[in-house]
Order: structure tokens, then C-alpha cells, then sequence
């Protein structure tokens, strides 16, 4: 079960760089060097709102709060659509259940994101996707219910951050989320989730 998720997820972060693609071609003015030099470290609060979309009878609604630590660790200053930068994302969830059987899910998770950086530009697409585990209030005895409270959860995203300034961004993408417990209990409903997400980020 976790293998088949692992490469749905794969398969999902590959169709989002094709997707982020053809849309570098936006954004306004900016007083960015001509050599790229990310910030080292951000801080970034998000909050989203996420419907269920499939895998489970019943109509999840979440409204996720994320505090993200990002690390950068890579830059690709090439002349080409791939110019930007990689950071590291240590994120902490939690996630009111607004609409379903629990009332609340708190998590970790760990991945990655991909900032795509076109000179002349504050306009910054970018996508991320991240693996973690967390813990819900489940009710294994109901049906739709999370099989048990110990879970994994996969995170994907994509959007775009404008820079204010050299310190503070603003993001609006959308975001997916997976909860499942990787099939250690039968029957195993794992949820579905995507919706809008926004945010702001301090650069240090």
C-alpha cells in the first residue's frame, strides 16, 4: 500500500513541474542582482481549506495550519525555465476537522520545494511535496472512520509566491493531502484532500 502511494506521489510532484512550465511566462519588476542568491532560511505560516475528494464515503472538510521551516539548499542559476532554487521543509501541522468522523488531526512532515526564479521578476512559481506522520483522535468502531490514530500523511503543492520585499512573500497555490495509516489496519479509508492554500513567508 505505502509503495503504491509512494509512486502516485512521485508520479504526482513529475506532473506539477510540467504543469509550473509554460506559466513562467509572467511577472513584474524587481530590483534582483543579476547572480541569483536565495535567502538561506524562511519561516513561513499557511492555512488552507481542504474538501475530500475520493477514497473515503464520507465528505471530509479540513482547514489546515501550517508552520513551515525551509532551508535552502541548492541553486540552479542557469539561462533557462529551470532557474531558481531548492529548499529543504520542515512543516508542522494542525489541522481542524471541520466536517467528519474526528475532530482534529497534529502531524510533522518532511520534504521538499522547488522555486522557480525568472529574472526581472517577483512573481515565483514554485511546487512541493513532502512525506510525514501524525496522530488523529480516530473512531475505529465507525464506519469512514481512520482505522487508528497513529498516520502518515503526503503533502503536494503548487503556486506562486510574490516578493514584497527582500524579506516578506505572500503565496496562493493550492495544496493536496493524503492521510493513511499504509494498510496496518483492514479496513484502512484513508482520505483525499485538495484546496485553495495561502500564506506569508519571512526571508532571513
Amino acid at each position: 500500500m505505502v509503495a503504491r502511494e509512494m509512486k502516485v506521489f512521485s508520479a504526482g510532484i513529475l506532473g506539477l513541474a510540467l504543469f509550473v512550465e509554460p506559466i513562467l511566462a509572467g511577472g513584474g519588476e524587481t530590483t534582483a542582482t543579476e547572480t541569483l542568491n536565495p535567502p538561506r532560511f524562511e519561516v513561513a505560516f499557511q492555512s488552507a481549506y481542504l474538501l475530500g475528494v475520493f477514497g473515503n464515503p464520507d465528505n471530509y472538510e479540513i482547514a489546515p495550519q501550517f508552520v513551515t521551516g525551509r532551508i535552502r539548499w541548492g541553486v540552479n542559476d542557469s539561462d533557462n525555465w529551470t532557474r531558481g532554487y531548492n529548499q529543504f521543509c520542515l512543516t508542522l501541522l494542525a489541522e481542524p476537522i471541520v466536517r467528519g468522523i474526528e475532530s482534529h488531526y497534529f502531524g510533522v512532515n518532511f520534504g521538499g520545494r522547488y522555486n522557480f526564479v525568472r529574472r526581472n521578476s517577483r512573481i515565483v512559481p514554485y511546487f512541493s511535496g513532502g512525506l510525514g506522520l501524525g496522530w488523529i483522535d480516530s473512531h475505529p468502531d465507525m464506519r469512514g472512520s481512520q482505522g487508528q490514530d497513529f498516520t502518515f500523511n503526503i503533502l503536494t503543492g503548487a503556486g506562486f509566491s510574490y516578493e514584497v520585499d527582500s524579506h516578506w512573500k505572500i503565496d496562493i497555490g493550492a495544496q493536496y493531502q493524503h492521510l493513511s495509516n499504509g494498510g496496518q489496519t483492514d479496513p484502512n479509508p484513508s482520505l483525499n484532500l485538495i484546496g485553495p492554500q495561502i500564506g506569508v513567508s519571512y526571508s532571513f
